[in-house]
């Protein structure tokens, strides 16, 4: 056990890791040492950041929490803590079901959560306070990702994050740019901005649509040469933002929109507010504003009443629009979601497996010729990482962790590994594979 340090353990999304940088700042200001991700619990204290979005997200976070409790029986930690979004969601049930959980704490409760750990330190509580723009970064040093703002007022029927997070909160505009430079003058040179909904930004302190603006003013950071959008939504898309995506070189030609589902009548049982005829518009419309984008969707199969011709259509979708990057989930009942209420959760799992497979299948197929008709050109590199003889870097069109990534020997590198992870390179592109693609450096950088 390792005194006066805190293990915080990150569970889900991006948006998460985010606020679990803010909160090891606040604890190395109250004096603790902080480690992030630890191989193994070892710290005094271990504060676990849970995810509850989806089934398989709160099964991961529950085998987190015991794992940390059987930690703390052994003796190998002392105290452990929860927060994030399935504390926030569940703190009574949670509480009664796992009473060796020293304390339970919701997702923006952090003041009192600081305040315990101040009083087991046996130092002033210094109560709310507020880091500004700073934190760990946990993240490569080249990047680091930007949260626009919390929660969501779209109300899609299947999802809990509202009942989770609230409605839409934006941050103002002045905060968000002093960040971006604070994380320039640290050394990140990519912003990956993100949100539950871009597209909502500023419509509830500007009383409009300011994503366009707020990317353009980013974009002119001295320092910021690769700008990445994340979670944009189809209904009401501001296609002002397309101009700034085509103008703007460090802004990447990559967009991320989780589109769900293509059958009109899914679609209205999910509450998108967006027909077929209009998803298919907006993304020949993307497509023809920004030349050579690469477009990131999220699609869920299994809905309650989805049909085989429901179906059918959604493959056709998928074979049509040949995204460049696509998920896919089947659905998960959420309690307290409107589709928990008014809809039977009627198709049955291994029916929903065998749809998510299928589309699944369809899309490596897809994204193989993709990666494919790319040997042979020359392409911007950023390097994340070595990996054994091999440096693993990615393009404009890649997000860290989800999307396909470079391979590049490092037998072909003339600079020290110290003066090429983390920098930019020409890399011509020399093979693909179903993942990856595979390039050597060229010469002149």
């Amino acid at each position: 056990m390792v005194k006066n340090r805190i293990d915080i353990v990150t569970l889900g999304c991006s948006k998460n890791l985010v606020d679990s940088e803010k909160l090891m700042k606040m604890c190395e200001i109250k004096g603790f040492e902080t480690c992030h991700n630890p191989e193994k619990l070892r710290g005094e204290y271990v504060v676990i950041n849970t995810c509850g979005f989806i089934g398989d997200a709160k099964e991961e976070s529950i085998n987190m929490i015991l794992e940390a409790c059987q930690e703390k029986a052994l003796r190998h930690v002392k105290k452990v803590f929860v927060m994030g979004c399935l504390s926030q969601r569940f703190p009574k049930e949670l509480s009664e079901e796992i009473p060796e959980v020293d304390g339970w704490f919701g997702k923006f409760d952090w003041a009192h959560l600081l305040d315990y750990l101040s009083s087991i330190k046996s130092i002033d509580a210094m109560g709310p306070f507020d880091c500004g723009v700073e934190r760990v970064i946990t993240t490569p040093k080249h990047y680091a990702y930007v949260k626009i703002s919390e929660g969501c007022s779209r109300k899609c029927a299947y999802c809990a994050i509202p009942l989770i997070t609230g409605h839409h909160v934006s941050v103002p505009k002045e905060k968000i740019l002093e960040e971006v430079k604070w994380l320039v003058s640290q050394g990140v040179k990519e912003i990956q901005l993100i949100a539950q909904e871009l597209t909502f930004y500023g419509k509830d302190l500007y009383g409009k649509s300011c994503i366009a603006e707020l990317v353009s003013d980013i974009a002119d950071t001295p320092g910021v040469e690769w700008l990445r959008l994340h979670y944009a939504y189809p209904t009401d898309f501001p296609t002002d933002l397309l101009k700034v995506m085509r103008e703007k070189p460090n802004v990447c030609k990559y967009l991320d929109i989780a589109l769900q589902h293509i059958s009109n009548p899914v679609l209205k049982r999910m509450h998108r507010h967006i027909t077929s005829e209009e998803t298919y518009q907006l993304i020949d419309t993307i497509r023809k504003e920004v030349p050579g984008i690469m477009l990131r969707t999220t699609l869920m199969v299994g809905f309650p009443g989805e049909m085989e011709e429901d179906f059918e259509q959604l493959k056709e979708f998928v074979q049509k629009v040949r995204f460049e990057r696509l998920g896919a989930f089947a659905y998960s009942e959420e309690e307290g979601t409107c589709a928990a209420e008014l809809y039977e959760d009627d198709v049955p799992e291994d029916i929903k497996q065998a749809r998510l497979d299928e589309i699944m299948a369809l899309q490596q197929e897809i994204a193989s010729e993709k990666s494919a008709s790319l040997v042979g050109h020359r392409l911007k590199v950023i390097i994340d990482r070595r990996e054994g003889d091999f440096y693993v870097g990615r393009t404009e069109w890649d997000s860290p962790e989800v999307d396909p990534e470079v391979l590049i020997p490092v037998s072909g590198a003339r600079l020290s590994e110290e003066d090429t992870i983390g920098h930019f390179f020409n890399v011509d592109i020399t093979d693909s594979d179903e993942f990856d693609l595979y390039g050597r450096f060229v010469e002149d950088l």
